[in-house]
């Protein structure tokens, strides 16, 4: 039972930066356990995609598309995930999310087919990235 609430989304030029930030909380009366947590991203008119994902010790699995550009990591004793994104272009505009799924190791993550209904999901951050 996890809460997820991303941010720091916006408007980057290609070539620029943007630092996403997912933040983690038990729902009320359990107790926050997270193993690995990845985020996803969606385009219009696309299908939700994979994109990073990190192990609660820090072991990262990266999409191809953003090999080399994002940097997943995490920050236990806060419960927070952050995905460092540069040389930003125009095909990575989409709403990104983070997730949190028990029942995934890191390195599952970009094999099993994307579900909003497997594990539990923030709202959404809108990243935009003009050429």
């Amino acid at each position: 039972q996890v809460q997820l609430r991303e941010s720091g989304g916006g408007l980057a030029q290609a070539g620029g930066s943007l630092r996403l930030s997912c933040a983690a909380s038990a729902v009320s009366g359990t107790t926050l356990s997270l193993r690995a947590t990845g985020w996803y991203r969606q385009a219009p008119g696309k299908e939700l995609e994979f994109v990073a994902a990190i192990s609660s010790g820090g072991s990262t699995n990266y999409a191809e598309s953003v090999e080399g550009r994002f940097t997943i990591s995490r920050d236990n004793r806060r419960n927070t995930m952050d995905l460092q994104m540069d040389n930003l272009k125009p095909e990575d505009t989409a709403v990104y999310y983070c997730n949190a799924d028990p029942r995934l190791r890191y390195s599952d993550y970009g094999l099993v087919k994307a579900d909003r209904n497997r594990g539990s999901w923030g709202q959404g951050t809108q990243v935009t990235v003009s050429s």
